[in-house]
């Protein structure tokens, strides 16, 4: 089997987590990823979770390692004139330029799209941003939880009634979002460039990703400029369609839609009655009477499990899912089956367990091919491949031009 781009070269400057995990999928799709990092490393190394694990892997970086797999590192001073040239030698025989500098930055560092159309006039030009490469915000620093979850909406929509408190987004949501968006991005301009033997600008940025994530509501917004309702779970429009927490403390949601759905719930709670109570009788008296409903449900779901439920839903045929910890889903049989965690060789910590790409090819080679790189651990091999001789490489170093050659 073949890998979809294995006959594709990427220059990567960027750090932290979105655009680094656009380039690890590409990487899992057989490019050659280049990680261009500052001779210090990428500020992303070093800040995860630690695994709690002994052995070999104890104290692995598995976070960074997620963003970066796969990939070629070579330390290079951006802020030196030798520095930029060598990056520039780069691109010539690359076909996508990746980054997350801010357009001020690409131009001081000669990393804009104008100046690398120049030096490779079929170059796929890639940056993911906060909040875009123009408009009043075009320079302002962003981050998934500013960009991507606050100033789009989605903290303040996601709030549990309108008296809620903002809730709290797992490190990265954001990030992989923006970076599988700019993904189709890159992928669409390597098609135009093919196409056209011209140079292509892709870009998008945390901010229209997550705008993106909610075009249901946005397509009515956009035209009305209403805000929306933030619903708890004693507002909710019906019964079948809310989350309850079950006689374990474990939770459960529920997505019942359609004509028969409240009856196929009171068959799995044993509440057929309700159907003749007059309170319940159809969708409104429901919906009126929605804060006593959901008090009798929370009080039957109270005397099983959320596993037990489930096996009583699914006898039923009622639309549910429970929510699992993030422990849990590690051990999730359907994540095993679909292979959402496939093993990762190290060469000297041995094998771990990554995450793959929420996509899956029949017949292609598309697969996590190594583990993240140690800061500058490819320079040499990289430069030498680029044509420079070792004389080069190490008169390079001593003038503080590139780091761990």
């Amino acid at each position: 089997m073949s890998a979809p781009l294995s006959d594709i070269t990427v220059v990567e400057i960027d750090n932290y987590m979105a655009a680094p995990s656009t380039g690890a999928i590409l990487a899992d799709l057989g490019a050659r990823v280049i990680k261009v990092e500052p001779l210090g490393g990428d500020p992303m190394r070093g800040i995860g979770r630690p695994a709690k694990v002994d052995g070999p892997l104890k104290g692995y970086d598995f976070g960074f390692d997620v963003d970066n797999r796969g990939k070629l590192s070579i330390a290079v001073a951006l802020d030196t004139a030798e520095g930029a040239e060598l990056i520039h030698t780069l691109v010539r025989e690359a076909q996508v330029f990746l980054c997350n500098l801010l357009p001020h930055r690409q131009a001081r560092f000669g990393m804009d799209p104008e100046t690398l159309k120049k030096v490779n006039p079929r170059i796929v030009h890639a940056t993911l941003t906060g909040y875009g490469t123009n408009g009043p915000d075009a320079l302002r620093p962003g981050y998934d939880v500013t960009a991507f979850f606050g100033r789009s909406g989605i903290y303040d929509a996601m709030r549990d009634g309108d008296d809620g408190e903002v809730p709290n987004a797992r490190p990265a949501q954001g990030d992989h979002t923006a970076g599988l968006a700019l993904l189709g991005g890159i992928l669409a301009a390597l098609r135009l460039a093919e196409q056209t033997g011209e140079a292509q600008v892709v870009e998008t940025s945390l901010f229209e990703s997550a705008i993106w994530t909610q075009a249901n509501d946005f397509g009515t917004t956009a035209v009305d400029r209403a805000p929306v309702r933030r619903r708890a779970r004693h507002q909710m429009l019906t019964p079948e369609a809310n989350r309850y927490p079950c006689g374990d403390g474990k939770w459960v949601v529920l997505n019942q839609l359609g004509p028969g759905s409240f009856d196929k719930l009171c068959r799995a709670l044993g509440t057929e009655v309700w159907q003749q109570d007059e309170r319940f009788r159809d969708a409104k008296s429901r919906y009126d009477n929605m804060s006593t409903l959901v008090d009798q449900i929370d009080e039957i779901l109270a005397k099983r499990s959320r596993d037990e439920w489930g096996v009583i839903f699914d006898e039923v045929g009622l639309i549910w899912g429970p929510v699992l910890t993030l422990d849990e889903v590690a051990n999730d049989p359907q994540a095993e089956a679909i292979g959402m965690f496939p093993e990762i060789e190290h060469p000297k910590r041995g094998a771990y367990r990554s995450v793959r790409a929420p996509m899956r090819f029949d017949n292609a080679d598309v697969r996590p091919r190594g583990p993240a790189p140690e800061v500058g651990q490819h320079t040499r091999e990289v430069l030498r491949g680029a044509g420079l001789s070792d004389d080069e490489i190490e008169a390079l170093q001593a003038r503080g031009a590139i780091g761990g050659a």
